[in-house]
């Protein structure tokens, strides 16, 4: 079955003010052309390091239906494809996205925090997927242009809409709210990041609190109430004309609260208090921030009328994702094996101990161990010493065996660790790549962390492959 187009000659000109050189009809909408499908509208954009009309050629070559350009390309004139002419594509992208969100009957819901946003914004997914259906954020597309992408790419036919919004800066969040205009919006939880780019977490609860100027009256907004900054958002909220909040977590005090919860070692379970009304359910995924990822996802359900209950027998597919997570064991050639606990995408201080809690949760058989191998936690600033430091008490607390240390920040903890939980330490991923795999023996269970910019990759692949080892040691 051929699918509905997405874009058309009148309705990308008429959300855009371009004109177009041939009538086209596309299925989809992309900006890197390595990743444009047949039927797609690729929009070429110029960035500080790449320019998309560079790479108008090969989406032609891939199938793609148009491509929206800039009017002072050269090659426009030329070009076999169909073309949109536009002043920019970077604010033509956000005339689609506002065209759609103009168009769309699709209840919209922001999801932003500090952390846990992906987790939220999958999970919520997932329990809307069974109500109707659910277009959202693919992978980590949650800033100035991967939110507009999101939007562009917004079926008529969705029934809701799970945007997940990031940022670093002040001022990010505001415009995205903006664009999106969310009919409910949760804050996951304010913590300690990005600190290079603000005075305090207070200001970072400032910024989160952008999601709620694109809102108005008819909004609703998701709070944990648990979080020391709930008052300062629900001040954020009121001021924001906000028409409800509604907060969840463990208080007394909170509309959706968390009354019991168990942690295991590959799973959780919760039991839920919303509106007098009792729900047990189960969680496929190892950790408490899994549990208050679930009850934030509650409250969303709660606040868009549709059934908590129905909702939570979702929980139970729940998985972490490929670097946020995810647990894999892992087979070598001479028939012995470990088992990876995959947290290399990204982290920050709550992210990393919550990551530690679940790892010494864990239960090595016949006398294995548990191997925690830490790089670098960025954009800390003036914090960064002492919010590294700090993650030694964590790690004994939980009886982690050992330790493995990477970038000149994790020197701080690796200083403050007991020598007898030291593994060993390198000022990169790559520097100690073959060191922690030569570690891990039979039944050890490994997990990895640090924020991208550590590129903790290097050691997942030392540790899925031993060819990989060698040609990130070359």
């Amino acid at each position: 079955m051929t699918a509905a187009p997405l874009w058309t000659t009148d309705t990308a000109e008429d959300a855009t003010g371009g004109r177009c050189s041939a009538p086209f009809n596309a299925t989809g909408v992309a900006i890197d052309s390595r990743a444009v499908k047949p039927g797609d509208l690729f929009v070429a954009l110029k960035g500080p390091n790449f320019d998309g009309h560079d790479f108008v050629a090969q989406a032609i070559a891939e199938g793609a239906a148009a491509a929206m350009v800039n009017e002072d390309w050269a090659g426009a004139g030329g070009s076999a494809l169909p073309i949109l002419i536009v002043e920019d594509t970077m604010k033509a992208l956000e005339d689609l996205a506002a065209y759609k969100r103009s168009k769309t009957d699709a209840k919209i819901i922001g999801v932003t925090g500090s952390v846990g946003k992906t987790g939220t914004k999958e999970s919520l997914s997932r329990a809307l997927d069974q109500i109707g259906e659910t277009h959202r954020t693919i992978g980590n597309l949650n800033n100035h242009i991967g939110l507009p992408l999101t939007l562009a790419r917004l079926p008529e036919t969705a029934r809701f809409a799970v945007l997940e919004m990031g940022m670093n800066h002040a001022g990010e969040i505001e415009e995205l709210s903006n664009l999106a205009r969310p009919d409910v919006a949760i804050i996951t939880t304010v913590e300690p990041v990005h600190l290079e780019f603000f005075n305090s977490v207070e200001g970072i609860a400032d910024a989160k609190a952008e999601i709620f100027s694109g809102m108005g009256a008819h909004g609703v907004a998701i709070l944990n109430r648990d979080n020391p900054h709930f008052e300062r958002l629900n001040r954020h909220a009121d001021a924001a004309s906000i028409a409800r909040v509604l907060s969840f977590g463990k208080s007394e005090e909170a509309d959706i609260q968390l009354t019991d919860h168990s942690l295991h070692e590959a799973c959780s379970s919760a039991k839920v208090t919303i509106c007098g009304q009792e729900i047990d359910y189960c969680i496929g995924a190892p950790g408490f921030h899994w549990v208050m990822n679930s009850v934030g996802v509650l409250g969303i359900i709660k606040a868009l009328g549709e059934d908590p209950v129905a909702a939570s027998t979702t929980f139970a597919d729940v998985r972490a994702a490929k670097g946020r997570g995810a647990f894999r064991k892992i087979e070598r050639d001479d028939g012995t094996a470990f088992s990876l606990i995959d947290e290399s995408y990204n982290a920050s201080p709550a992210s990393v101990r919550a990551a530690i809690a679940v790892l010494g949760r864990s239960k090595p058989k016949d006398g294995a161990t548990r191997i925690a191998v830490l790089g670098d936690m960025l954009e800390l600033g003036e914090a960064s010493e002492a919010l590294h430091e700090s993650l030694a008490k964590d790690l004994m607390a939980a009886e982690i065996d050992r330790v493995f240390c990477c970038g000149p920040l994790m020197k701080a903890l690796w200083e403050k660790l007991p020598p007898v939980m030291r593994g060993v330490y390198g000022s990169s991923s790559g520097d100690i790549a073959d060191e922690v795999q030569a570690a891990v023996s039979s039944g050890d269970i490994v997990m990895v962390k640090g924020s991208l910019g550590s590129k903790m990759s290097v050691i997942i692949d030392a540790l899925e492959n031993t060819a990989a080892l060698r040609r990130a040691a070359e």
